[in-house]
């Protein structure tokens, strides 16, 4: 309620009392584009797009703030409105026999312009008007404006205060969409709402990330860019600054905004603001030349005459722009060319529109003394051709704001027509007469109107009094001409269903520079698959480093935040991209070192079978009879399974493979060890029964020998079956020896019963050493003593080296170190005490006799 009545004094505070009729003081009074008719339109437009503040003192009183540099495109939208009414005026079926009227003033692009010119509008066309009117309701019906949102917003809280309604043709700011704070208040073009959506759309269609933002520092630049800000972080695309240009524009701030463009690098950047805003910031880039952006415009400049000139076009080329819908109005060319100052002498604005397209001026020159322009060499003559003119106020080929104050004036005609022809849907409502129409009749009719333009477009009004959501994406481009082209490359349609609102023709678009080549605009190029995203301290997300992936990890898409562990079982390939099932690692009979092994196993095998033939053969010779065959041959019997026992450790892990190679191993080399310490204590007992009165013998016979050996394996069988009934080894899948492959390997199951499998063995082995070492200065030709010593030095060496390296070695390197150590012990026992015997039997047959054996025998003891 204050801002109502605070209006109202400002509306009447001119007033004096003292004589008969009201009277507006030069404050309020204006030049006016203004014609009579049954029913007044109001229009607001930026005819200039400059305000030149007076100088004020407190000793007289203030001029009229005035207006300069002319603004012909405004004043096209201007003639729109008038083509409009003029159309209206002639259709018989559209408000037959009710004339329109207008009455358009000059906003000078500033709030205080614009409400000047709106009470001006409201409070009649004179300076003097009668008591009754003063008091009673506004002249006009409805006003049409204004472009600027913050002028749009300044003029509809006076309106809505009256209810009278307003419709815009260019104010997009989408805080104008809230009805409580203005509920009167119209427009032809989308929110911003939308046209923000639109754009996140379009820097999400390119993959840009990095971007910049300038906006005009009014409620238009500030609501679009906010928006903007909050709308694209969503898409995870990041804006390097977001400036606003100031009100009144220096040197020093322009060089601000150029430094801060190359600074950070954006080679993408939005603009919300007028094309006045921005003709100061390209003229200093087209001096820096400044190039290789990509400059989105919002639909307040995207079609700009005074910014798509060929001297502009190599900072602005390539532009992207949305654009509203435009329109071929029929006849409008014609309409605009026709124009005269001789048919309006007293207008100002006719005068001064003659004078900026001609470069002329006329003899009174009053109406420009507040201009900026230099002053013309020639006099205006009023035979100029218009005709003739190319500039942008003949240009009809993008019609586009032009359009929305058309189809803004015939929403107005046809919600009067409804009101006076019973068709408003109101309630209780009777059919309103030419002077009976009021204003807020006309707003509630506006709601609900729905009508064709003669061009074709059906016009409606949403509950905010926001039209359908539509905007055309334009391209600048350059003719062959030199001529700037604003080339429909897509639309975007903010009606239509999620995913199919932007429509874009990649192929159409020509980026600045003349390249077909989308244009990148990152802080930092995307990390590739294998890698991962890591933010830089401070800075935003879309600035970060490229981490390749972890061991064991994968990212198989662009820009990855976090890097995929792969299953325990998989590893990456070599990009790290994607997780491929580990190699399975075992000792196999395929591979070099697993055929080695068991070639060395089978020939070490076939050597003792063929030590085995020799001592057969030669089974009755001294040689052989000397140290007990019997034990001899059942040593050689477990020498060959000693060889074939690796068999067992080559090839695939399995259940049975893993329990019975370690029983086998363990039980075999018992017996090995076995047979040995009994031929060494055979040996130890048998020289020591020669001495007088020595009956030891009769203990150590072949039943007591075979006895000894017996016992001494079945306790290792005994150990083994403990272990493999109570914790057996099991195969088992290892992944921790190695990142990109599994070991396949026995688990021991019990660590304490192989450690007493082998320590079993090592005990026999140790108590053989001992005997034999005790025999090895006996008589060579009666015992083996010193090389049994020998072969067990060497088994106890290998074993004793078997098992730090068994512990060390990965893999199938730890079955290939025990399989070393078999066969080298078994070797070691096979050709100590074996070799030196068949090297006489074999190759010296002559001292294989009893003779030479007893007779050294005596020489030694003697």
């Amino acid at each position: 309620m204050g801002v109502r009545f605070g209006l109202l004094s400002i509306c009447f505070m001119q007033i004096s009392l003292s004589e008969s009729a009201c009277k507006l003081q030069g404050l309020f009074t204006s030049p006016a584009l203004s014609q009579d008719g049954d029913i007044i339109i109001g229009g607001v437009f930026t005819l200039h797009y400059k305000g030149a503040v007076p100088v004020l003192s407190y000793d007289r009183v203030p001029k009229t703030p005035g207006c300069v540099s002319f603004f012909l495109r405004a004043f096209r939208w201007a003639q729109g409105m008038l083509f409009a009414i003029e159309e209206i005026n002639r259709d018989s079926t559209l408000l037959p026999n009710v004339t329109l009227g207008y009455r358009i003033l000059d906003s000078c692009s500033n709030p205080p312009g614009a409400l000047r010119a709106a009470l001006t509008a409201l409070n009649g066309r004179d300076p003097f008007i009668s008591d009754w009117r003063c008091a009673g309701g506004s002249p006009v019906a409805a006003v049409i404006g204004c472009s600027g949102s913050t002028q749009s917003i300044t003029i509809a809280r006076l309106l809505g205060s009256f209810g009278i309604p307003q419709i815009s043709y260019f104010s997009s700011c989408a805080c104008l969409s809230n009805k409580h704070e203005y509920p009167t208040f119209f427009r032809t073009i989308p929110s911003d709402y939308f046209q923000v959506k639109a754009w996140v759309k379009v820097v999400k269609h390119f993959g840009w990330t990095w971007l910049g933002a300038f906006g005009s520092d009014d409620a238009y630049g500030q609501y679009g860019i906010q928006s903007f800000l909050k709308e694209v972080e969503d898409i995870n695309s990041c804006v390097a600054f977001a400036e606003y240009f100031p009100a009144v524009y220096t040197k020093e701030k322009i060089l601000r905004h150029v430094d801060l463009i190359k600074e950070t690098q954006v080679k993408v950047i939005l603009v919300f603001a007028t094309e006045i805003d921005m003709y100061m910031l390209v003229n200093e880039l087209v001096e820096q030349n400044v190039t290789g952006i990509v400059w989105l415009a919002s639909e307040s400049w995207s079609t700009a005459g005074l910014l798509s000139t060929k001297e502009k076009f190599g900072v602005l080329g390539g532009l992207l722009g949305l654009g509203i819908q435009r329109a071929n109005l029929e006849g409008f060319k014609e309409f605009l060319v026709r124009i005269h100052p001789s048919q309006q002498p007293g207008n100002v604005y006719v005068k001064e529109f003659w004078e900026t397209t001609f470069d002329c001026l006329y003899e009174t020159p009053n109406v420009t003394e507040n201009s900026d322009s230099q002053f013309p060499v020639r006099k205006c003559t009023g035979l100029e051709d218009l005709r003739s003119v190319e500039n942008i106020y003949t240009d009809v080929t993008q019609l586009r704001v032009t359009y929305n104050t058309y189809k803004g004036v015939y929403a107005v005609a046809h919600a009067l027509h409804n009101m006076m022809f019973c068709e408003t849907g109101l309630h209780n409502q009777t059919c309103s007469g030419i002077r009976d129409i009021n204003p807020w009749e006309v707003t509630q009719t506006l709601k609900q109107v729905k009508f064709k333009t003669p061009t074709g477009e059906e016009v409606q009004f949403d509950q905010n009094g926001d039209p359908l959501p539509s905007y055309d994406i334009i391209n600048w481009q350059l003719d062959q001409h030199g001529r700037v082209q604003y080339v429909d490359i897509g639309y975007y349609d903010g009606s239509a269903p999620e995913g199919q609102e932007l429509v874009i023709n990649k192929d159409a678009i020509i980026w600045n520079g003349g390249q077909k080549k989308v244009i990148k605009s990152v802080c930092s190029e995307s990390c590739p698959p294998g890698s991962r995203k890591a933010s830089r301290e401070g800075q935003p997300i879309c600035c970060f480093d490229c981490i390749p992936c972890a061991q064991g990890e994968i990212s198989n898409q662009t820009d990855s935040i976090d890097c995929i562990k792969c299953p325990w079982d998989y590893w990456p390939n070599s990009e790290k991209t994607a997780c491929f099932p580990k190699q399975m690692e075992f000792l196999s009979f395929g591979e070099i070192m697993g055929s080695a092994l068991t070639a060395l196993g089978i020939f070490g095998a076939c050597l003792t079978l063929f030590v085995t033939a020799v001592f057969f053969r030669f089974r009755s010779t001294p040689v052989v009879r000397a140290n007990n065959s019997e034990i001899s041959f059942l040593l050689l019997v477990a020498l060959v399974f000693c060889f074939l026992c690796p068999l067992l450790f080559v090839g695939e892990p399995s259940p049975w493979s893993c329990m019975v190679k370690h029983a086998a191993f363990g039980i075999i080399f018992v017996l090995c060890v076995a047979c040995v310490l009994g031929k060494t204590f055979v040996v130890l007992m048998a020289f020591r029964s020669t001495l007088p009165g020595s009956n030891t013998m009769k203990w150590f016979g072949p039943v007591q020998q075979r006895f000894t050996i017996l016992l001494f394996a079945s306790i290792q069988i005994m150990i083994c079956a403990l272990w493999l009934g109570i914790s057996p080894p099991f195969p088992q899948k290892n992944a921790s020896l190695f990142n990109d492959k599994i070991i396949l390997e026995c688990n021991l199951g019990s660590v304490t019963a192989f450690c007493c499998v082998l320590g079993y063995i090592g005990v026999l082995a140790v108590m053989c050493f001992i005997f034999a070492f005790l025999a090895r200065k006996l008589p060579d030709s009666f015992n083996e003593a010193k090389y049994i010593t020998f072969s067990m030095l060497i088994f106890c060496a290998v074993w004793i080296a078997f098992i730090p390296a068994y512990v060390s070695s990965p893999g199938k390197y730890t079955v290939a170190v025990e399989i070393f150590a078999i066969l080298s012990s078994s070797f070691a026992v096979l050709l100590c005490i074996f070799a030196p015997k068949c090297y006489i039997i074999l190759l010296k047959p002559e001292k294989n006799t009893k003779r030479n054996i007893m007779g050294r025998s005596n020489i030694k003891r003697n």
